[in-house]
């Protein structure tokens, strides 16, 4: 399928702001980025770099006054994220060396504190995809997804203490859980077609058999259009915008996907 993703944030800065941005998403095997367009008003110079985890990210310093930041993509998307029931455990040292950081603690993926725990939920279940399947149901029948009701990012213990998450909070624990049972789990940002309400979405994925995996909490099938704009350990390196300096004010953000009807040509 061939969606249009955009982002629209509009600032309010009180003095020169330096920023860094993780809003453009990259083609990989997943997604065809076709076209973009990236709009800056008032226009500033930016200077874009690869993160150590393959994002693409920005560099500008922001006007005093208003700021704002546009960004749109036409993408070429599964109409469904990959399921692989039985998918195969990766012993450690068979892992390719670019996921081992997604085997240890983070900051808000404390996976050390969750051996006892994630060993009983994964009982009985077959080494590697399946596991995570057991993971996945513990968090959904554990927690309600409630969009908009945490803006502190928490852990995942905090997150483990509570009745109520976000998608941010859900990927956390599930991370943390897998990261348990020695399987490689990242947290993804982007958008998810028909997300309701519509806002930018996180999920997470998982190595097993070989392969990055998409495990979402959130939904109760992996059907609908998705678009990953960013990889990291947590929340930490996912952020889309950071800001240095005296705060800023961000007057609104407004996000959609749309299907398109065909190519955008």
């Amino acid at each position: 399928m061939w969606l249009h993703a955009s982002c629209s944030l509009e600032f309010n800065a009180h003095v020169a702001t330096p920023f860094l941005l993780m809003l453009r998403p990259r083609s990989g095997a997943q997604q065809w980025v076709a076209r973009e367009q990236y709009v800056l008003l008032p226009s500033v110079p930016v200077a874009e770099f690869t993160d150590p985890f393959g994002n693409l990210c920005q560099r500008l310093v922001a006007p005093p006054g208003p700021f704002t930041i546009r960004t749109s993509s036409d993408i070429e998307a599964a109409d469904a994220a990959d399921a692989a029931p039985g998918a195969p455990f990766v012993e450690v040292q068979c892992l390719p060396d670019d996921t081992l950081p997604f085997l240890l603690p983070s900051r808000y993926c404390e996976s050390d504190r969750f051996t006892q725990m994630a060993s009983s939920l994964v009982a009985g279940w077959a080494p590697g995809y399946d596991q995570c399947t057991a993971i996945v149901r513990y968090i959904r029948e554990t927690l309600q997804f409630v969009p908009g009701a945490g803006q502190q990012i928490i852990s995942a213990v905090e997150v483990n203490e509570r009745s109520e998450a976000v998608c941010r909070d859900m990927a956390h624990l599930g991370i943390a859980l897998c990261r348990a049972v020695s399987i490689p789990a990242r947290m993804v940002v982007g958008y998810l077609e028909a997300l309701q309400p519509m806002d930018l979405h996180a999920w997470f994925e998982v190595y097993v058999g070989g392969r990055w995996y998409t495990c979402d909490p959130t939904q109760h099938n992996l059907h609908g259009g998705r678009v990953a704009v960013a990889y990291g350990r947590d929340a930490a390196d996912v952020a889309i915008y950071s800001q240095f300096g005296d705060p800023v004010e961000l007057l609104q953000m407004v996000v959609n996907v749309e299907r398109l009807p065909g190519p955008p040509w």
